[in-house]
């Protein structure tokens, strides 16, 4: 046996959970993803979806995602920036830049590769990027492959935040990088604050908006626009794969920022292009979301149902004002029992432990998406207040 392999038949922590039962993760789905979805030889509700327009299973989209499969193919065979260009890929940025009333727009086959990529080159030995420390670990990654100076503030803190601009060279380019939905807790960036820092101190920003498309703003901008901001906010993100029902992300900016990145970022130029369903299906999303908003109205009354229920039963659900709904757990053998538990009764929950919080702050994820309805809410709350009650997690 190798040193490779020496060093990792020691890493155990997942058979631990195994053996206790209570491992959550790789469940097999049988079927389309909705409000209810079959899984393991039983039907559960699906409460752990980022679905939120719940717009994966919708026949226009499916029909979109087929049509450009017969038309393109299954796949470019190549970059973006070689032989995988594709006239929908173009038609796609085009809508996407104006949808964020920015310039122009990049489509990366990946979420993770626009956020990895644009910050690895956007700034240079001298410039400096500025995260909130709940970014999210795309941005982390992105910014470790970066030469720029790196700075972080706390969660939210405006006033951490200015500190850390004040350590900057004034003249040096300073790159403030947020989630606009925070995807663990559901909490929102101080954007209007943000901004006014960036004014005060000659900053940029970067939104990432993974989970405020189709969720926030006027015809489901997202955040940036739901505060007003959107023309201040220099760089927006945006994932396929949540509302977007698809696989893959953006990122919209000015004509200049978008031709530099056209040409240096890595994974860009060096990752084959999105495939022809992917994109046609992201496409026919975007469409839908644009045109009926009634699936926004229906996501907010379900998630304003939901979220007062839990307080009503008591559930410690932090500063969330989103369809992500944290519950605290604060144990992690704890938090996976009770993501089990609620399995068992048929309720299909995420677990959150580091690294994607901190080690006090471990929780189960309870998500909305547009199509839920009340009723199956109320049956997932009563599911949940009997586990945490089983495990002296609730009064």
């Amino acid at each position: 046996m190798g040193l490779l392999q020496e060093r990792y038949k020691n890493y155990r922590e997942p058979q631990k959970f195994m053996e206790m039962g209570v491992y959550p993760y790789f469940r097999a789905i049988s079927g389309k993803q909705g409000t209810e979805v079959d899984m393991e030889g039983q039907k559960v509700l699906m409460f752990g979806s980022n679905a939120y327009t719940g717009l994966t299973g919708d026949e226009r989209i499916i029909k979109a995602a087929k049509d450009a499969l017969d038309v393109y193919g299954s796949g470019c065979a190549g970059s973006r920036f070689l032989n995988g260009t594709l006239d929908l890929h173009v038609q796609l940025e085009k809508e996407l830049a104006e949808f964020e009333h920015k310039d122009d727009a990049l489509c990366f086959s990946t979420g993770f590769f626009v956020n990895s990529g644009v910050l690895a080159v956007i700034c240079g030995r001298e410039d400096y990027i500025i995260c909130d420390e709940r970014d999210h670990a795309s941005i982390v990654d992105g910014r470790r492959l970066s030469f720029a100076k790196q700075l972080k503030f706390k969660h939210n803190d405006m006033e951490d935040l200015e500190k850390q601009l004040q350590k900057c060279e004034p003249g040096a380019i300073k790159l403030i990088v947020v989630d606009g939905v925070f995807s663990m807790e559901g909490d929102l960036a101080n954007l209007p604050e943000i901004v006014r820092l960036k004014k005060k101190y000659n900053a940029s920003i970067m939104v990432d908006e993974a989970h405020g498309i189709g969720v926030f703003g006027k015809e489901g901008r997202g955040v940036c626009d739901h505060f007003g901001v959107i023309d201040d906010v220099d760089i927006i993100m945006g994932t396929f794969s949540k509302s977007l029902a698809s696989i893959g992300g953006f990122v919209a900016a000015d004509s200049d920022t978008i031709n530099y990145l056209r040409h240096t970022c890595r994974t860009y130029i060096f990752s084959a292009s999105n495939t022809p369903a992917a994109t046609a299906a992201a496409r026919e999303a975007l469409h839908i979301i644009r045109t009926e908003p009634e699936r926004m109205e229906n996501l907010w009354k379900t998630t304003n149902y939901a979220l007062k229920r839990f307080r009503e039963e008591g559930f410690e659900i932090g500063d969330t004002e989103s369809p992500i709904i944290p519950l605290y757990v604060r144990d992690v053998d704890k938090t996976f029992i009770v993501t089990k538990l609620a399995f068992d009764n048929g309720v299909f929950i995420n677990p959150v432990i580091p690294p994607a919080c901190a080690p006090q702050d471990t929780l189960v994820r309870f998500a909305l998406m547009a199509t839920h309805t009340e009723e199956q809410v109320e049956r997932g709350v009563q599911v949940l207040k009997k586990v945490f009650k089983d495990q002296n997690l609730l009064k």
